[in-house]
């Protein structure tokens, strides 16, 4: 009979499709040493009350309360770490201004690790706090903070990816904020991959060099390529900002003269382990191009109303068999929450469909076929996350990472309008989905261990 490190008790939800969810009622989760789903047993099983017998009244066994369920650990597949002490201030101005007047003078200040640490930890503990399991994060052009960043990722028990972001270009980048070559970017980066790689064995729940070109327009084609080789030297994933605007898309048109997609893949970096973020002005080639290379999508939402002059057609690129997940963009995107991004995806989606200058025709209005639901909006922040990862994760599942939130849909200061003893769990979904706020997420588990609880 097999022995389990942990056996968990209650009803999760999980995504079977991108359109259909899992309910998985008064279901056994029985946890390995490591940290994986071992096994899955329903209460129809012959096998469950032998094993609730087994397990019941010992210090590891775990039984949800009422009102209680599991959810996947959210994935944020992009942040920009060092954001975190700008959220929610100068969102009103255009991007180039942005960067330049509040964003690169902040990064700037990185090199002082006492700074560093001070924001590192608390956006680690925050995006915990909000069910964010793995983030896959942009530090700044800094080695040793960068990599502070993935120390405190495995010290918190996130699971962690992590980019020293590289900006070489003498001509783009401001004199205070940038890499001193581009020899020195590569260096720097190569330094950093190998650093993390040896955090990372000593890591339960992994932490992972990026190789992290911080768009086109900060790099030369020379870093550009050098990233390639070393992506591809050390099967590092790759994170960048792709067609994000008007301004960055025709940027690369005009100095490539063709897609960011391309120009990209010109230089090795779209591969199964690259993820883009926002990619708005992706036309039908760039998205064969990244669903043939299997790169990924970071769909922003929140973001994307601030900066990206449109909305995303996330079904159409979901119908082309592109890989999508979801991220906050802290700080183009205001909240830490993928909540707040799962409730923003699906609203930006409506607006898509239905179109939003009424001095159209409702027929003109809109584009046709764009809605997305909610359950397609939680796939994005768990199952096609986790898939965009190429990692178990995302999914509550045997073989998979026990990444889990517990929800708390009975918290008293904070009930969930849920009056019926026998609601539809369906429904019970929708309203954690559109209501859940920061403190009805009672725990949060990675890979098997405990790493917030309320």
């Amino acid at each position: 009979m097999d022995n389990y490190m942990q056996v968990f008790q209650g009803t999760a939800f999980s995504s079977k499709s991108p359109k259909e969810i899992h309910i998985l009622k008064d279901y056994l989760f029985c946890i390995h040493t490591d940290g994986v789903i071992a096994k899955i047993v329903s209460p129809e099983d012959s096998g469950y009350q032998p094993l609730l017998d087994r397990y019941q009244g010992k210090r590891n066994f775990h039984r949800l309360a009422d009102g209680q369920y599991f959810l996947p650990g959210f994935i944020d597949l992009h942040v920009h770490a060092p954001q975190w002490a700008q959220s929610g201030t100068a969102l009103d101005i255009p991007l180039y201004d942005w960067l330049n007047t509040y964003t690169f003078p902040l990064e700037s200040k990185f090199s002082d690790l006492d700074f560093a640490k001070k924001i590192y930890d608390d956006v680690v503990s925050t995006l915990l706090a909000n069910g964010t399991t793995t983030a896959l994060y942009f530090a700044t052009v800094h080695k040793e903070a960068s990599l502070l960043l993935a120390e405190i990722c495995a010290g918190k028990g996130q699971r962690g990816l992590v980019g020293k972001v590289v900006m070489d270009d003498l001509e783009q980048n401001p004199e205070y904020y940038r890499d001193a070559d581009t020899r020195t970017a590569l260096v720097d980066t190569e330094d950093f991959i190998v650093a993390v790689q040896e955090l990372a064995k000593s890591t339960k729940q992994g932490v992972y060099p990026v190789v992290t070109p911080r768009f086109i327009p900060s790099c030369t084609d020379e870093a550009l390529k050098g990233l390639g080789e070393l992506a591809a030297k050390y099967d590092a994933y790759v994170q960048s900002h792709c067609s994000e605007s008007d301004w960055a898309h025709g940027y690369v048109q005009d100095r490539f003269q063709k897609n960011d997609a391309f120009a990209l893949h010109d230089f090795g970096l779209l591969r199964d382990k690259s993820v883009m973020a926002h990619c708005n002005f992706l036309d039908d080639y760039d998205a064969d191009l990244f669903a043939e290379t299997g790169t990924a999508i970071a769909h922003c939402p929140i973001s994307n109303a601030y900066f990206a002059n449109s909305v995303i057609p996330i079904a159409h690129l979901h119908s082309k068999n592109v890989e999508i997940g979801l991220g906050s963009d802290i700080s183009g995107g205001f909240s830490p929450s993928l909540y707040d991004n799962i409730r923003q995806a699906v609203i930006s989606s409506r607006m898509l469909e239905d179109g939003v200058n009424t001095s159209l025709p409702a027929s003109e209005r809109g584009v046709p076929g764009s809605r997305i639901t909610i359950h397609e909006a939680f796939y994005l922040a768990t199952a096609g996350g986790g898939e965009s990862l190429s990692l178990p994760i995302g999914r509550i599942d045997e073989n998979y990472a026990w990444d889990v939130q517990v929800i708390d849909t009975k918290l008293p200061s904070a009930k969930l309008p849920i009056f019926n003893e026998d609601e539809n769990l369906d429904d019970v979904f929708q309203k954690i989905m559109y209501l859940v706020r920061p403190e009805h997420i009672r725990e949060v588990w990675v890979q098997g261990e405990k790493v917030h609880s309320r």
